[in-house]
């Protein structure tokens, strides 16, 4: 059974199920949601421009980011996989800090490192995003039970797709937290597609909640479009974790709306007219409908908002544009605290290769060796 709080009209079908989360939460809530919309229109567009190398979409799965998100406390550690954006927004990630990232430029506090959309912030306790399938999940199990360990009154909540289930790592993250008692909330967005596999492809039985109990963990199946009941199962799965230090297994049925990634054409193997359906029940509109319905929201704000909220991601998007990219000695740093003769040399040879060869590179899109 799938847990619901409120219908696609944006109805409370269960009132003893009303979160009554106050006016000011909800419009963050919605502002977020959009604000994330309007963010990957414009770095998915940006992308096929070859402005940048590559992107992934969050259309149709924003509620299970900040459903969860607002139950959580700000210092619980998250763990991602690459499509939770929203709940690095919630958290106060800026719109700079985003595009900056995706450019990998100067003031991405990544050094440029890192694919687009592999955010990181220790500030906000959201360990940087890796591209390999489900290898966050043992580590969100010993962070865990590294928390427990130290009484420290926080979580850990790990996200991945029910694809990434079907990797190894994560029957060792699932064992491995339920055998040592450790404070994790396992966050199964079930999107459908995973990469491109259906779920019917993807396993037999009753998709991923099933498993929970053969771990030992309590679990609970959620609608995921529903960003009221995403966010009570949150609330009480986290109660549970630093409470009585136990995993739980939440699996948030939804819809991927979106291409895997601009490297993705989902045309191939769904059709058009699944995604249009789904389209029309996507979780902004649902709680666009119950803001209606309270009277905290008309068509002149939706109007306004729309076209601020734009205009603040393309304001970003332009100065991130114009800011260079990391000197490329950068390569070098940050793994060892001095660096080695070995790393020195190489760096010395690329130096030497590029005041050589300037004329071959597009070295004056770079930070200088003088500004370094």
């Amino acid at each position: 059974p799938v847990y619901r709080v409120m219908n696609s009209e944006g109805e409370m079908t269960e009132k003893s199920e009303d979160p009554k989360i106050d006016k000011t939460t909800v419009l963050k809530m919605y502002r977020d949601m959009t604000l994330l919309n309007s963010m990957d229109k414009i770095l998915y567009e940006s992308q096929r421009q070859g402005r940048i190398s590559f992107y992934m979409t969050n259309f149709g799965e924003e509620a299970t980011h900040i459903g969860s998100a607002s139950a959580l406390h700000p210092e619980d550690m998250v763990f991602g996989q690459y499509r939770e954006a929203g709940v690095l927004m919630w958290r106060g990630f800026t719109l700079d800090q985003f595009i900056n990232q995706c450019y990998g430029n100067t003031e991405d506090v990544g050094k440029g490192r890192q694919m687009p959309v592999h955010y990181g912030s220790q500030d906000l306790h959201f360990v940087t995003i890796s591209s390999p399938l489900a290898t966050q999940m043992p580590q969100a199990s010993g962070a865990a039970y590294a928390f427990k360990r130290a009484q420290n009154g926080k979580c850990v909540i790990c996200y991945f797709g029910e694809g990434a289930a079907s990797e190894g790592d994560a029957h060792a993250a699932f064992n491995f937290a339920a055998t040592l008692d450790c404070p994790v909330i396992f966050f199964c967005r079930n999107n459908g597609y995973a990469i491109s596999t259906p779920t019917s492809d993807q396993y037999r039985g009753d998709g991923i909640a099933s498993r929970g109990s053969g771990y030992g963990m309590l679990t609970i199946r959620v609608d995921g479009n529903d960003v009221f009941a995403v966010h009570n199962v949150t609330k009480e799965a986290r109660e549970i974790c630093v409470s009585h230090n136990r995993p739980v297994l939440i699996e948030a049925m939804t819809y991927r709306i979106g291409h895997h990634s601009t490297s993705d054409d989902s045309s191939m193997y769904r059709k058009k007219g699944e995604v249009v359906k789904f389209d029309t029940n996507n979780p902004i509109g649902r709680l666009r409908s119950y803001m209606v319905k309270q009277g905290w929201w008309n068509d002149d704000q939706e109007n306004e908002w729309k076209e601020e909220s734009k205009k603040m991601v393309m304001e970003s998007f332009a100065k991130a544009e114009k800011r260079k990219k990391p000197n490329p000695t950068e390569l070098f740093k940050d793994v060892y605290e001095e660096i080695p003769p070995h790393l020195q040399k190489q760096m010395d040879s690329l130096k030497e290769h590029l005041s050589k060869n300037e004329d071959k590179y597009p070295t004056q899109n770079y930070e200088a060796w003088s500004e370094h």
